[in-house]
């Protein structure tokens, strides 16, 4: 079984095969190759639609409504689409002076604070017969050449002053039992930007270093031991080499000695050594802060060869 012995202070022995362990030095630093960033190039979609609503509003007692005078209105409950409050007003009497109550006026109202509300519209006077023919007035299924309507301030609205002839109302099929019935479809316009869609995968935390603990703590499929005061500490040849060029210089680099399955430390005492062995291995990130503690003990351990080796992975 190969052996190999560090001293403190001095070179390292040779092994009984005869073979020096490699020069221990600081691997070189590789130049950083320069290279001028790729072009930025960015996209971004611009997205209108509308959010949409609807409300429905009976108005029973339409005979006893009447002459409630011209330019007054019975309004619905109040709704909310797209962040905002809508009424209907319906006039028995009509809106409009001139036409000396001859029509009923249909209207739809933003009925909160607003400015420059963009929306579409649709009223519906239901056809009670059930022969489905409703009377409707819309914005929706067609090409406005204006675009959607804007209302401009609280208590604005769109709708029609001579929604319907009054004489011809009351004697249709939109009437039953002095009730009508009037639906209302609003849509409210919304436009917002879209950036490149970035989808987030919530990583858990590395728990690498417990595992490789647990190896190191089982002892399974250990190839190289240290020999401490009388204590052995079995490692990995391929961990040490990972974190150490050092040790993948010494373990598997051309001058390896391939019997070599024992390195003597002198000069440290075993629960030093065994301590700054599992933060070595482990890859802790409180490495520095906690060999602060060590500090006299362990700076036995960080000189020849473990020095270089922990100097070359700073953390």
């Amino acid at each position: 079984m190969g052996t190999g012995r560090t001293s403190r202070g001095g070179p390292s022995t040779a092994t009984p095969a005869g073979r020096p362990y490699p020069p221990i030095s600081a691997p070189p630093h590789a130049p950083t190759p320069t290279s001028s960033p790729p072009p930025s190039e960015t996209a971004s979609t611009s997205v209108t639609k509308t959010v949409n609503g609807s409300h429905h509003f009976k108005i029973a007692g339409y005979s006893l409504a009447k002459g409630i005078g011209v330019g007054k209105y019975i309004a619905s409950e109040s709704f909310t689409v797209g962040g905002f409050e809508w009424a209907i007003y319906f006039y028995p009497d009509g809106k409009s002076a001139e036409d000396g109550a001859a029509y009923v006026s249909l209207f739809i109202a933003l009925a909160s604070e607003g400015t420059d509300v963009r929306a579409l519209f649709e009223l519906t006077l239901v056809d009670q017969s059930g022969k489905g023919q409703d009377k409707v007035h819309t914005h929706f299924g067609r090409s406005l050449e204006g675009g959607p309507y804007t209302l401009k301030y609280r208590g604005s609205m769109w709708g029609y002053k001579r929604f319907f002839k009054r004489s011809g109302l009351e004697t249709s099929d939109y009437l039953k039992d002095d009730c009508l019935l009037v639906n209302c479809t609003v849509g409210v316009v919304q436009s917002h930007t879209e950036g490149p869609k970035i989808y987030r995968i919530p990583v858990p935390q590395s728990n690498m270093s417990q595992h490789i603990g647990h190896l190191l703590s089982s002892g399974k499929r250990t190839d190289i031991t240290f020999e401490v005061d009388g204590e052995m500490f079995p490692a990995h040849k391929v961990v040490l080499a990972a974190r150490s060029p050092v040790f993948r210089a010494q373990l598997f680099g051309p001058m390896k000695d391939k019997n070599m399955r024992c390195i003597t430390i002198e000069d440290v005492e075993a629960p030093v050594f065994k301590v700054t062995l599992l933060l070595f291995c482990f890859i802790l990130l409180n490495l520095h802060s906690f060999l602060s503690h060590l500090e006299v003990a362990a700076a036995v351990v960080l000189r020849d060869p473990l020095d270089v080796v922990l100097d070359s992975n700073p953390l």
